[in-house]
């Protein structure tokens, strides 16, 4: 799972970044703007913000968000504990509050809970679409009981295409999702490793499900179908 952290102090960023463990991806932003950019995007599965930032705050970031459609989970994190500025967060769209100083405890359960309540699958095994079934513990894929073979990032796109099915998912989403921002590669790498998803479901009739929408990117559909 991947989280973004938004916190314009670097020690307290690098602390909660540790405090993930093996548990997210992580990325970081030290201020309002950059963070905006970088959920903008909608690649992470839950957003750490902080309130008191440079250039925008938290709640301009937040406001900024929800204004865009953008509906990934949202924890604030701020100094005070007070019930005015936990009801403004809230109204403005966020979905959890966490003061600090906090514990690395509550932190992970924190998010652990906001990926669930948004149909993320921290401690989901089994991803399934039609007959077609993802185990995110040892990596596999079956259709109907017979294993396919894909390794590594193809494995990767295909869960995140499945997560967001019957929803278009960009190149850049796909590349900065498992490549990620600061990768020396190029994007056309997404077309190869998507081409040979597709190699890989034509075997048992399911590449009809992985759609190809020229010029944006891809979806996986139960409608089947071809290109666009």
């Amino acid at each position: 799972m991947r989280v973004l952290v938004i916190e314009d102090d670097p020690v307290l960023s690098a602390t909660i970044c540790r405090s993930l463990g093996g548990l997210f991806v992580y990325e970081q932003a030290f201020d309002g703007e950059e963070g905006l950019y970088l959920a903008e995007q909608e690649i992470y599965d839950v957003i750490v913000l902080d309130i008191m930032m440079p250039k925008m705050n938290g709640y301009q970031v937040l406001s900024a968000l929800r204004e865009k459609g953008v509906s990934t989970p949202v924890l604030l994190l701020t100094a005070k504990d007070n019930i005015d500025d936990k009801v403004k967060g809230f109204k403005l769209g966020a979905d959890d509050y966490l003061v600090k100083p906090f514990y690395r405890q509550e932190l992970l359960a924190r998010l652990e809970s906001l990926i669930r309540r948004s149909g993320g699958a921290l401690k989901e095994n089994i991803l399934n679409f039609r007959d077609l079934t993802l185990n995110l513990s040892n990596r596999t894929v079956k259709i109907r009981d017979e294993e396919l073979t894909l390794a590594g990032r193809q494995f990767d796109i295909l869960e995140f295409l499945i997560r967001n099915h019957n929803s278009i998912v960009t190149k850049k989403q796909i590349f900065d999702r498992i490549w990620g921002f600061d990768s020396d590669t190029t994007i056309t790498v997404v077309d190869v490793y998507t081409s040979n998803i597709r190699k890989a479901l034509q075997k048992k009739g399911y590449d009809k499900y992985l759609k190809t929408v020229r010029g944006v990117g891809y979806m996986i559909t139960g409608n089947g179908g071809g290109d666009e």
